[in-house]
């Protein structure tokens, strides 16, 4: 399988001032991140507030995403939701768009069992072609897939990697411990993209590479290159972005930031509100501290 890359940002979705998605907004967008960092897109995740959006504006999302990059990034397309059937649909309607992947949420408010998880996914996966990233992230879904569901979860063929947001690194380490070298583990939290590498994952799905992708792929690369002491310093150095960029419902900091850059990321979707006046200057203050490179 080939490597989605290291750096995937998790994508806002631009919006008129009248609530409708902004598609030019949001080609010009990608192709900025592309410039600045990231190897890839998701399209239509949390970050995007694609619990907001319907079935035909994500699946123009994903045409207008591939038509602008697709051919020199990864677009994984946000496809999953609590409802197995539904998604199976959304899955196979956006494998047409062009899409290189999709990206499945664990299944909220349902709450499954560990079964229900595994047939959740392999029903989906089994039913397209391209291939599939588990997301496990019990902050929202209010469940937590186990280690040992992922590892059984990988032996599908087209389940190829997970997007870890559990903020544990001993689960990180035994998924890793449990899968074939060539299943990914993606950290879902940028705070741990340095100490998710150092056990094995393969990288990022990133809130922070909208305002740090450089940066961050400058620390990536020190890594990789053995430098642990420069990667260690830009850590350090991005640590108060990271957390910055969480200092309320995400997106709500990073659409802001996105905004106040010059992007035009355009309004939120209620139930999602604007950073108050106090929060937008705490978000133009850790702009301030992003590592110039």
């Amino acid at each position: 399988m080939k490597s989605f890359g290291r750096i995937l940002t998790a994508m806002v979705t631009p919006f008129h001032q009248d609530g409708t998605v902004n598609y030019e907004a949001a080609a010009k967008l990608a192709e900025h991140l592309i410039q600045n960092g990231s190897d890839g897109l998701v399209v239509a995740g949390s970050t995007g507030e694609a619990a907001t959006m319907n079935k035909e504006e994500k699946l123009e999302l994903f045409r207008v995403i591939v038509k602008k990059v697709g051919n020199k990034a990864t677009i994984i397309a946000g496809t999953g939701s609590n409802d197995t059937l539904a998604s199976v649909e959304m899955t196979r309607a956006a494998e047409k768009t062009g899409v290189h992947g999709v990206l499945l949420v664990g299944p909220y408010y349902n709450k499954p069992p560990q079964e229900g998880f595994y047939q959740h996914f392999k029903t989906i996966a089994q039913s397209i072609s391209l291939p599939a990233v588990i997301y496990n992230v019990p902050g929202r879904t209010a469940s937590n897939i186990l280690p040992s569901t992922i590892i059984r979860l990988s032996e599908i063929d087209n389940i190829v990697a997970v997007k870890e947001s559990s903020g544990q690194l001993e689960q990180f380490a035994e998924i890793i411990r449990g899968t074939s070298p060539d299943f990914m583990v993606y950290s879902g939290d940028d705070s741990l993209t340095l100490p998710s590498l150092a056990i094995g994952a393969q990288g990022i799905v990133s809130v922070a590479a909208h305002v740090a992708g450089n940066a961050m792929k400058r620390m990536i690369e020190a890594f990789l290159a053995g430098d642990i002491k420069t990667a260690a310093k830009l850590h350090l150095a991005l640590l108060p972005v990271f957390k910055g960029l969480f200092i309320t419902t995400n997106p709500i900091p990073v659409k802001t930031a996105v905004n106040l850059l010059g992007l035009n990321a355009g309004p939120f979707r209620l139930p999602l509100v604007n950073a108050t006046e106090q929060e937008t200057a705490k978000i133009q203050e850790v702009l301030q501290l992003i590592p110039a490179i």
